[in-house]
């Protein structure tokens, strides 16, 4: 079928209310995770193609997402779905309100290459769970995994309910002109501009996740060796495609030597080698070639080295850092690390404010003077105190951007609202009306409705 017909197909099979009643969502999640569970390696073997990605990062940053998101709506989903009782006011009376969450229709959700599993199926197991009909279109850019999810999905679920639909930039062009009820896109802000845009034709509603530049401040009330730790796993993870992954340290003058060192002996200790398990390749020559260009030989810390072939670059610090540096001009998205100092804590998150609202912030330190400005000052999608990248794996936290970072958010009950519309449901009593609101008017009536209203 052409994907026209597929869309068309879907929006048929919505209209006949089989996606509201949460028997059949609960068992094509159930589906869904035993197809996971059942091909796991056929998952590992693509990754790791694509970008030599091992097992145990598959699992611990794509997989158990997955698998957990769809425990959290099977358990979840009768309590999401109840309709919730409010308050009704005087003027209302005598009824009772209620918002009844309802499935948008047919979801259009465009993943992303960096983790292809858990940003193309962590929204999509969401949007199955409000009751939607779905369409994903993963990145091409990681072809094995796409065809892994295509293989899977098309091969045990109804085109008409869900569907993987395969292809590049000229098909992704083709499904922008065609009406959805929401688009969910996560990559690029640039190419988010252009979802934006398309589904502005139609009036769509987009959730969009995109990314930026991730600040790390860190204090010399910090607890140097845990800062070390975890910003380095979590700058590395993924070879630092990551789109909460620290992109620079910002740090106390005072401790920057100190840390430096700090830095440079974790990454040694965590082994990051061309052929290590610990350690994934750049996803192709274009973002490799990309990357190069941003290391400034003259400023090279630690690392610097790289492997075309292998497409493997190394761990690789930069100080003596300016704002003007290239390096500082886009969002890194590879193994790169660029270090600034700074002398006031509070001249830095001024600066900070100027710039363009970041997917992530992140902060070290045990001064509670400084934690309350970063959270208060500060404008970002999300972060961390004393941590990196670990505020993903709350379901009770909502993940996405702000301004150039994204808009709307997902996972836990949060996924599930993103795609659900609130329908706000008044029932009235037919007895006991009053005549206030009816004409003739009249002062009386005037003064009545003031103090009611």
């Amino acid at each position: 079928m052409e994907i026209q017909e597929i869309v068309s197909k879907q929006k048929e099979f919505f209209n006949t209310q089989k996606t509201k009643n949460l028997k059949f969502r609960k068992m094509y999640l159930e589906k869904l995770r035993y197809l996971i569970l059942e091909n796991e390696n056929l998952l590992n073997e693509a990754i790791y193609k694509d970008f030599g990605k091992s097992k145990f990062d598959t699992f611990t940053t794509e997989i158990s997402f997955i698998l957990k998101d769809i425990n959290f709506y099977l358990k979840n989903l009768n309590a999401l779905a109840k309709p919730k009782k409010v308050r009704t006011n005087l003027s209302n009376q005598i009824g009772n309100s209620k918002i009844h969450s309802n499935p948008l229709g047919c979801i259009l959700v465009i993943g992303a290459w960096n983790y292809p599993y858990q940003l193309s199926l962590s929204p999509i197991i969401a949007a199955l769970a409000a009751g939607n009909c779905c369409i994903l279109k993963p990145s091409e850019i990681a072809e094995n995994t796409m065809k892994a999810m295509s293989k899977i999905i098309n091969e045990n679920f109804p085109p008409e309910y869900l569907y993987v639909y395969e292809g590049g930039i000229d098909e992704t062009t083709e499904l922008l002109k065609l009406k959805f009820d929401k688009i969910f896109f996560t990559g690029s802000t640039k190419v988010g501009k252009i979802i934006y845009k398309a589904a502005a034709e139609h009036l769509t509603p987009v959730t969009l996740e995109l990314g930026g530049k991730s600040p790390v401040i860190i204090t010399k009330d910090a607890n140097l060796e845990v800062a070390a730790k975890r910003i380095i796993w979590g700058k590395f993870l993924n070879a630092g495609q990551t789109c909460v992954a620290p992109d620079y340290l910002l740090v106390e003058e005072s401790i920057q030597e100190q840390f430096l060192e700090m830095l440079r002996n974790q990454i040694k200790e965590f082994k990051y080698e061309p052929d290590s398990e610990q350690y994934t390749r750049i996803i192709n020559q274009k973002n490799f070639q990309r990357l190069i260009k941003l290391i400034d030989k003259e400023k090279i810390y630690f690392g610097g080295n790289y492997n075309e072939e292998k497409l493997y670059i190394e761990p690789t610090i930069l100080t003596n850092i300016t704002w003007e540096d290239d390096v500082m001009q886009e969002e890194i998205f590879g193994p790169i690390l660029p270090v600034i100092s700074f002398k006031s804590f509070n001249q830095t998150v001024n600066y900070l404010i100027e710039l363009e609202k970041p997917l992530s912030a992140y902060l070290f330190t045990n001064n509670s003077e400084e934690k309350e400005s970063f959270k208060q000052k500060l404008s970002f999608g999300g972060g961390c105190i004393n941590d990196v990248v670990m505020h993903l794996g709350n379901d009770n936290l909502p993940f996405g951007g702000v301004g150039s970072s994204g808009m709307g958010n997902y996972h836990g009950k949060f996924g599930f609202e993103t795609f659900s519309h609130q329908k706000p449901v008044l029932e009235k009593a037919t007895w006991g009306e009053p005549n206030i609101k009816y004409p003739p008017y009249s002062e009386k009536k005037l003064s009545w409705i003031k103090k009611l209203l």
